[in-house]
């Protein structure tokens, strides 16, 4: 099983609607897939089931990832052992809830303190067992986790038991700023994060190893999304294409050149692993239908050259779905 988190500290880049499509290609092909979601925000919850299901798995015996380790945030018990959402063959999703937020409270409250307390370092693994639960019960291969765009606490904890991460960027002077920022957090992180753990991993320190995570996530690459399409050589607009050439060298510079050291980047030639245009007004009638664009047809509302546009989409996500069958 491999955990992979979508991941970037800039919103507005397609975080979401890119794990979604990667998750369905995967169980369309027969490979048992998770879907996490740790954004508060919900959105990846939202595209995935109705309000029906999103209500029942916010109450008391629901099975919300807020749910689930609730017991834990309020020092009442210990995670709760629940079955993930069936969505259809092969794809299950843990739901998001607005009520994650606790949780992060509590997550920088303890992290001072997760070095030499165990009810801390509980707090801070608590999310990382359920997940890791929850795949083993579902018998899922591979496990993608939404997240919201911060460097907060939450991310923080949630990354520390991933194997990988991958980093949607728009081509833009934001996205390419908000790489040094991401890969001077993970160096500060590992090193957070190996301090935190270095009492634990000893026999007998009460914790068992196994619900202990490595802290050393993978830089895996990254995808360039929301672009506008022009028939050009990059494919973008002028304006577009100008940032566009910009972002692998300031990915290479201040994420992989500061994670290598670590050996939290995987050593390889292209980083980039495929561009994702801005499929416009195809978006909605996705949300709404419940499902992913290259599924949308007629029935949904699409007409005219909106259909075989919707079907050709599959073939965008190409990259990276080669990409993780080479991990498995």
């Amino acid at each position: 099983m491999v955990q992979i988190a979508i991941f970037n500290n800039k919103g507005g880049v397609g975080k979401t609607t890119y794990l979604y499509h990667i998750a369905n290609i995967l169980a369309d092909i027969g490979i048992c897939t998770l879907m996490v979601d740790c954004d508060s925000q919900c959105n990846l919850t939202a595209y995935a089931i109705d309000d029906t299901e999103i209500k029942k798995s916010w109450s008391d015996r629901g099975n919300s990832i807020y749910r689930v380790i609730q017991p834990v945030v309020e020092n009442t018990g210990d995670i709760r052992m629940r079955q993930s959402y069936f969505v259809r063959d092969n794809l299950y999703l843990i739901p998001g809830d607005i009520d994650l937020n606790m949780y992060e409270d509590r997550l920088g409250e303890t992290w001072p303190s997760a070095s030499i307390q165990p009810a801390s370092i509980r707090v801070q693994i608590a999310i990382y067992r359920y997940i890791k639960f929850a795949a083993k019960k579902s018998k899922a291969q591979v496990v993608l986790i939404d997240l919201g765009p911060n460097l907060g606490a939450l991310n923080r904890t949630v990354l520390g038991g991933c194997d990988y991460f991958i980093t949607p960027l728009s081509p833009d002077l934001f996205s390419i700023k908000g790489t040094q920022n991401l890969g001077n957090k993970f160096v500060w992180w590992h090193d957070e994060w190996q301090n935190n753990l270095r009492k634990w991993k000893r026999a007998g320190s009460g914790i068992e190893a196994e619900d202990l995570p490595h802290g050393t996530p993978k830089f895996l690459g990254y995808v360039t999304q929301q672009h506008n399409i022009r028939d050009t050589k990059s494919g973008m607009t002028k304006g577009w294409s100008i940032f566009g050439k910009q972002i692998d060298s300031a990915v290479r510079k201040n994420i992989v050149q500061q994670l290598s050291p670590l050996d939290q980047s995987v050593i390889k030639e292209e980083y980039m692993l495929g561009k994702i245009p801005n499929l416009h007004s195809l978006i909605p009638y996705s949300l709404n239908a419940h499902k992913p664009v290259y599924k949308c047809n007629g029935s949904d509302g699409l007409t005219g050259e909106h259909i075989s546009k919707a079907k050709n989409s599959k073939a965008l996500y190409n990259d990276i779905i080669d990409t993780i069958m080479e991990l498995l």
